[in-house]
């Protein structure tokens, strides 16, 4: 299994609460299920114009995933069913952007995982200038920019988009599969009836209207298990790089081979 695969099947949230670094909320999958793990390849386009996203398909590396600065001019369609095919026939893995596109039928059904901002019928020109290959700054959680450079790891799926930043890839999957293999002790048992109040430690009397024995639970506390940090997945078996093989809950991801940190 790729290292791609592996991040796809981890999820972003895992990845998040294990020190990937979350775009904004504002970013959505077009289309339910699209999910994808890529080198990041930055884009830089001028207001209202993708000619740079042009260039971009044409010389990105191969399963390489354009990340999209609109320099603040998000109301127009950036991707359209042009450049959508385009990119998937250049093999480009996804795109993450923060503004619209348009076409969204089209774009859904050549498959292409693109995360944007919204929909917007409004063509973007392709006659101004703008840049590609250079770090970008995206918007992301907090008053902060995340910052984008070529080579880091990008992975998205119906829960968001995270940045893994080179060098550091290794440090946060290792994290992130330790603490889901925690997880799926603790799913296990809540199938088996066991509260997860009991599970997570958690103390109920913060709550008003609570009913239960507190001090019962007092003398209980620290029976429970770590907390979990990321979905319900699968850890059997053995994947890329000595990590354990998981099995994807969203859709199938474009492999883009093995890529060192």
């Amino acid at each position: 299994m790729a290292l791609a695969d592996t991040l796809t099947a981890v999820g972003t949230v895992a990845l998040a609460r294990c020190g990937g670094r979350p775009f904004g909320t504002h970013l959505f999958s077009l289309w339910p299920g699209a999910a994808f793990a890529a080198t990041a390849y930055p884009v830089r386009c001028s207001p209202g114009d993708n000619l740079a996203l042009h260039v971009g398909v044409a010389q990105a590396p191969l399963g390489s995933a354009l990340v999209v600065d609109v320099s603040g001019e998000p109301e127009y369609g950036y991707v359209d069913e042009i450049l959508a095919v385009a990119a998937r026939t250049r093999g480009v893995a996804g795109v993450v952007l923060d503004g619209c596109v348009r076409d969204i039928a089209a774009i859904a059904h050549c498959e292409l995982p693109v995360f944007g901002t919204g929909v917007a019928v409004r063509e973007a020109s392709h006659t101004v200038g703008g840049s590609v290959g250079r770090q970008i700054d995206m918007a992301a959680v907090g008053p902060a920019l995340l910052p984008v450079r070529r080579g880091d790891w990008i992975v998205a799926d119906d829960d968001g988009v995270v940045c893994l930043p080179r060098g550091r890839v290794s440090t946060i999957i290792g994290e992130a599969l330790t603490n889901l293999t925690q997880e799926r002790e603790i799913v296990d048992a809540v199938h088996a009836g066991a509260s997860t109040l009991d599970l997570l430690d958690l103390d109920p009397s913060q709550v008003v209207g609570w009913e239960g024995d507190t001090e019962e639970r007092r003398g209980r506390k620290g029976n429970g298990r770590p907390r979990p940090v990321g979905p319900h997945r699968d850890t059997r078996g053995r994947g890329a790089e000595g990590y354990p093989a998981l099995r994807s809950c969203q859709g199938p991801s474009p492999a883009v081979g093995e890529v060192h940190d």
